[in-house]
């Protein structure tokens, strides 16, 4: 039967765009439900900064009634003022194995991105602008993935290919055996010489911390990247809420030189062992227990993101973090750790990364196209 797509208006279809993954990957072991009442928040531009920085709509493909697939697509007007580019973009894609299917829900998305004034669409993206849902995963499809990384059937790349999407820029997951030897002798040299300190964020003053952080990702991130500005300090306040609940201070690392700061990292505990165990996808009224549960037997972290500000790279101070955080990772009962994900094109930090021991083992895509 044909497609029909349906724009999400009411309760009943942002119910339907929400529960349409556990019809996808029903019986997929590898899949990590995500909790519906968050995904439920990220769709609220009330509690989701990224969906205020431009228009954005909901769209259901059904099939006779019934929802078969779904995606959102927007405009982020600020990142677009910044770099200059009438871009839009594709998110939460899930669809059947029905190429008929894709090519309606992209047709729509498409649509609604010109008439807003978009020339190029590029996706899929986080809907959060964080590292949640950033691009389809290319390989490694029969071991779950780590906290917030993307999980897709094989086929959802080659629909988007067939579409005429193509690549726009692959990101990178590196594997780290923390027994791989490190040279503790070097870091402390190095943080003696150029005079910068180490130690973990202090939650009972956060608004400074945050400030610190800001100040660095404001000095750090490249203005040469195409598709990401540093987030302003409320989309800041918005994300420390989110993973604060998930956090463990010893893992989430400041550097400072004379009081400035000139580094961070953010690196969580691997909640999706605990999820995957979650498959309703509700806390309540007994998942809770089993969130307890499985939250004691957590043995892998993620090492999220990792800013040195220019006049301090190669001077030791991304080694002097991976080394901090593998000593705390070594006093707890965590084994592993993914560092995920980065862009390709960033050489220094891969460099830095294979140099503490990273093994690159997984790769997500951001496909672009013209519209």
């Amino acid at each position: 039967m044909s497609i029909t797509i349906r724009t999400v208006e009411t309760k009943k279809d942002r119910k339907a765009f929400i529960n349409l993954a556990w019809q996808i990957y029903k019986g997929n072991p590898a899949w990590v439900p995500p909790l519906r009442r968050d995904l439920a928040q990220t769709l609220d531009p009330e509690q989701n900064h990224f969906l205020r920085s431009g228009p954005f709509r909901l769209f259901l493909a059904l099939r006779d009634g019934k929802p078969v697939g779904r995606l959102l697509a927007g405009i982020d007007q600020k990142t677009n003022e910044a770099k200059g580019k009438c871009e839009g973009y594709i998110s939460l894609f899930e669809c059947i194995e029905d190429y008929e299917c894709a090519r309606a829900l992209l047709d729509a998305a498409c649509a609604y991105l010109r008439a807003n004034g978009a020339t190029a669409v590029r996706g899929p993206v986080s809907p959060t602008n964080g590292d949640d849902y950033r691009g389809f995963l290319l390989n490694d499809f029969g071991r779950p993935p780590v906290l917030m990384n993307s999980y897709n059937p094989p086929y959802y790349p080659e629909f988007f290919e067939r579409y005429g999407f193509t690549k726009h820029i692959d990101l990178f997951a590196y594997y780290f055996d923390i027994h791989v030897p490190r040279t503790p002798e070097a870091v402390a040299y190095a943080m003696e010489r150029y005079g910068f300190t180490v130690e973990p964020i202090n939650f009972n003053r956060l608004e400074e911390e945050l400030a610190d952080i800001k100040r660095v990702l404001d000095e750090a991130m490249p203005a040469e990247w195409p598709d990401m500005i540093p987030p302003d300090t409320d989309a800041l306040r918005e994300i420390a809420k989110t993973l604060r609940p998930l956090a463990d201070p010893e893992f989430i690392l400041i550097a400072r030189h004379n009081g400035r700061p000139i580094g961070f990292n953010i690196t969580l505990p691997d909640y999706n062992q605990v999820l995957i165990h979650l498959r309703n996808g509700r806390l309540f009224p007994f998942g809770w227990l089993k969130f307890l549960y499985w939250k004691r037997k957590i043995d892998g972290l993620r090492f999220f993101v990792l800013f040195v500000v220019p006049d301090f790279r190669r001077k030791g101070v991304s080694a002097a973090i991976f080394l901090r955080t593998f000593e705390a990772v070594k006093k707890s009962r965590y084994r592993w750790v993914e560092g995920s994900t980065i862009g390709e094109e960033n050489d220094r930090m891969r460099r830095d990364v294979e140099r503490a021991g990273g093994k690159h083992y997984r790769t997500y895509r951001i496909y672009r196209k013209e519209i």
